[in-house]
């Protein structure tokens, strides 16, 4: 049973919400909330953005100040409020498509920035909500409303393109380890700078039905056991790894931050 303080950053009247049972959203959104009372956050002191999706729907169920924004836009609304109210602690949750197909240039210039928001990034390899369309991270041969004859396009690695882009924090768990789930997500938060959070998660409505993972336990089997540590998969070939996914911390280090940096050039350019 979550603690009262847990519960306290719930809007219990939304509920019951509108995913799917058994979606691997309220997982996340559990962890998350656990990550934030952990770091003794407040909720007048912490923005939740979002963009659309069922991913997105996570802004109204979170007891805190939050954005629900327009497609792909969300980091563009967080990068307002952080440069606005810099000692704010901003969140952005996203799905795959939200973040890297209509929202990708606003996802890599935020790494390139550095801005000292978390992201969390839910991947369920489809857009859910809207249909069950192919996504930038559907796998290559993966059935989907858009791909009837298997996916060809190549997918997105999204932790490679927030390392490559410039995020001082990157990580990557499953819904199958809600624990990890929850460090990554604490470790995000407390880093200065833009950290991405990776969590893969499932739609067993619209790619598992499709996929031969129609039940949510089939979706979570399949995390356990395709899942491989970073040390151990260093040590693997590209075969070994190939349908794998690789999980743990692959970027973490200490670089300037965005909003910080804003601010001493403007103070400097007034006092000069």
């Amino acid at each position: 049973m979550p603690s009262a303080e847990v519960l306290s950053w719930v809007r219990t009247r939304f509920m019951p919400h509108i995913w799917c049972p058994g979606c691997g959203h309220g997982i996340i959104m559990h962890a998350l909330i656990r990550a934030l009372v952990a770091l003794k956050k407040e909720r007048s002191n912490t923005v939740l953005a979002s963009g659309i999706g069922c991913s997105s729907r996570m802004a109204g169920y979170i007891n805190a100040c939050t954005l629900h924004s327009t497609h792909g836009r969300s980091l563009a609304f967080a990068t307002g409020i952080k440069l606005h109210r810099p000692e704010l602690t901003v969140v952005d949750v996203m799905g795959d498509g939200d973040c890297t197909a209509i929202g990708g240039n606003h996802f890599i210039h935020a790494c390139r920035r550095n801005i000292d928001i978390t992201a969390i990034v839910m991947n369920n390899n489809i857009y859910g909500m809207t249909g069950g369309q192919a996504s930038p991270t559907t796998p290559i041969g993966a059935w989907a409303s858009t791909t009837p004859y298997g996916a060809i396009d190549p997918a997105f690695d999204i932790c490679k393109l927030a390392e490559g882009a410039g995020a001082s924090y990157v990580a990557r768990t499953t819904i199958a380890n809600p624990r990890q789930a929850e460090t990554y997500i604490t470790n995000g938060i407390k880093k200065k700078g833009f950290s991405v959070v990776e969590v893969v998660t499932h739609c067993h409505t619209q790619f598992g039905r499709k996929n031969d993972r129609r039940l949510p336990i089939e979706n979570y089997n399949f995390f356990k056991e395709a899942s491989v540590p970073l040390a151990k998969a260093r040590t693997m070939s590209p075969e070994e790894l190939a349908g794998r996914i690789v999980c743990g911390e692959f970027v973490n280090k200490d670089v300037p931050e965005y909003t910080e940096q804003y601010r001493k050039l403007v103070i400097d350019k007034v006092r000069g």
